[in-house]
């Protein structure tokens, strides 16, 4: 054509309308994947929502009525009423042994009996105390010990009844072919009922509920728990005190001021 130039007549590469459609794809591809993300993390919430309904509805709001009689008992530590109860239990001949896990180092049998005393003979006769567990799941690993020197095959477990989910999940998990039986122990203090609309109790149970699921899934993955990394990263420290027991409690401490009698650390 007369006037044309050069530049008129060139043809645009077909690749360079590619280019140009190139960054529009970009901020699709950015939203698809934002809304992905999204839709993920809301139906996580809602499994986890969905999954604290369920926990926090489960737990036993009465203390049961009738209890079988077990090998022994164990009580997790962690309210005066949980070892009373305990030590009714033993009284009732629902088991013939009891262990007391995760005692305060300071706390004596004497105290103990004090607190109970019209149970000092079964005290002194039938109760054995943990001074080395430190949480839950140490209290999961002491009693297995326990289980083991003892012979038991059945344990009837003492425990709040909010804590009594996860308690079960350590215990089940360190002693996988020991028959388990829950007992929890109602308090006054908490209104596990009120799961829902009660601030108070919603602060117990959730944080309860996410340990609850760290036990679980840490279960999935180790297979002992007293040699497990995961015990010490979930539990904040070993789960038991690297004391031996016979260097604990107050006994121990007596033993150790006694003249010519030298202290050594563990």
């Amino acid at each position: 054509m007369i006037g044309s130039t050069k530049r008129d007549l060139s043809i645009e590469p077909p690749d360079s309308a590619a280019r140009r459609s190139t960054p529009a794809a970009g901020p699709a591809l950015r939203r698809i994947l934002a809304l992905a993300v999204a839709a993920l993390a809301a139906a996580g919430t809602l499994l986890l929502g969905l999954g604290y309904v369920s926990f926090a509805a489960g737990i036993d709001a009465q203390e049961p009525t009738a209890t079988p009689r077990t090998d022994a008992i164990v009580v997790v530590t962690g309210g005066a009423q949980r070892i009373g109860d305990a030590i009714g239990l033993l009284g009732a001949d629902r088991g013939a042994r009891l262990l007391i896990s995760g005692v305060n180092e300071k706390t004596s049998r004497e105290e103990l009996a004090k607190l109970n005393p019209a149970s000092r003979d079964l005290l002194n006769c039938c109760v054995d105390l943990d001074y080395r567990a430190r949480n839950t799941i140490g209290n999961a690993i002491e009693a297995r010990r326990w289980v083991r020197q003892h012979g038991f095959r059945s344990l009837l477990v003492v425990t709040s009844n909010y804590h009594m989910p996860r308690t079960v999940a350590e215990f089940a998990h360190a002693m996988p072919g020991v028959t388990l039986i829950p007992h929890p122990v109602v308090t006054e203090h908490l209104d596990t009922t009120g799961w829902w609309y009660r601030w108070a109790t919603i602060k117990v149970l959730a944080p309860e509920y996410v340990k609850y699921l760290v036990a679980r899934l840490r279960s999935l993955v180790e297979r002992d728990p007293e040699n497990s990394r995961l015990s010490v990263i979930t539990g904040g420290r070993k789960p038991v005190s690297s004391k031996p027991a016979e260097l604990l409690g107050p006994a121990a401490e007596k033993r150790s001021r006694l003249p010519g009698h030298i202290r050594h650390e563990g």
